[in-house]
């Protein structure tokens, strides 16, 4: 489940800051910017406490990631408080958003509220949120461009990897990197790869240069032991046992 807001208290931002174990990375779900829907949403914040605790954050992890969900066209969502929403979400500067369109669901408080916003007028507001948090997150990976940022190597995380010869993994802060293998190592999904950034997109950066270095990690070497361990053997049948002869 997602953290509540209410949560990031300032001694827990406090720690996050001062334990290097923790990654730079918090996940705190808006759903709206207005605080009247909010209040029919039965959220225990306002856009205020809100945004108070994301300049709490950038206070003490200036380089945080912060990530949020929104939900458009809630009952009785008017175009004002959608405004509302979009300078809440240009004013947090999210690294990303997982946006959604509201959908009536049989049996829900929401369901039977008044004000239920045309699908028409959630679609055209859903298109307006995703392109302004797509500029807003196209321009916060912009700089990190000419930063070196450590790589966790994973496995599956670049549908096109094979492609262009890349490997991928995330940052220290959960932003996806597609990088360029180095030529004199191996690099492994579990291992850590120092790499410069060269190139940024809304969703994605990329380092085409060499890899300043590579770690190898235990977790490397358990995923190198998972492939070299021979996967025959002796199948099993499962079901009712078969009639003797």
């Amino acid at each position: 489940t997602s953290p509540h807001p209410r949560d990031f208290t300032d001694d827990v931002v406090s720690a996050m800051a001062e334990t290097a174990n923790v990654m730079p990375q918090l996940h705190m779900p808006l759903q709206s910017g207005s605080s009247r829907v909010l209040r029919a949403m039965r959220r225990s914040y306002r856009r205020e406490r809100f945004l108070a605790i994301v300049d709490g954050v950038r206070a003490a992890i200036p380089d945080a990631a912060i990530t949020t969900d929104v939900i458009v066209g809630f009952p009785g969502e008017t175009e004002d408080d959608f405004a509302q929403t979009l300078d809440v979400v240009r004013a947090a500067r999210f690294a990303g958003a997982f946006t959604f369109q509201y959908s009536r669901r049989p049996g829900t408080p929401a369901a039977d509220m008044p004000g239920q916003v045309p699908k028409e007028i959630v679609q055209e507001r859903y298109e307006r949120l995703v392109a302004l948090q797509d500029d807003i997150s196209w321009a916060e990976n912009r700089r990190q461009v000419g930063r070196q940022v450590e790589v966790l190597v994973a496995e599956g995380e670049g549908r096109k990897d094979g492609a262009t010869r890349r490997v991928s993994g995330r940052a220290r802060d959960n932003r996806l990197v597609h990088f360029a293998p180095p030529t004199d190592a191996v690099v492994r999904p579990g291992d850590l790869a120092t790499v410069e950034v060269t190139y940024a997109a809304p969703h994605h950066l990329v380092a085409d240069g060499p890899a300043v270095a590579v770690r190898p990690t235990r977790a490397g070497d358990a995923w190198a032991a998972g492939r070299e361990r021979p996967t025959g053997g002796t199948p099993v049948m499962l079901g009712m046992p078969g009639p003797r002869r």
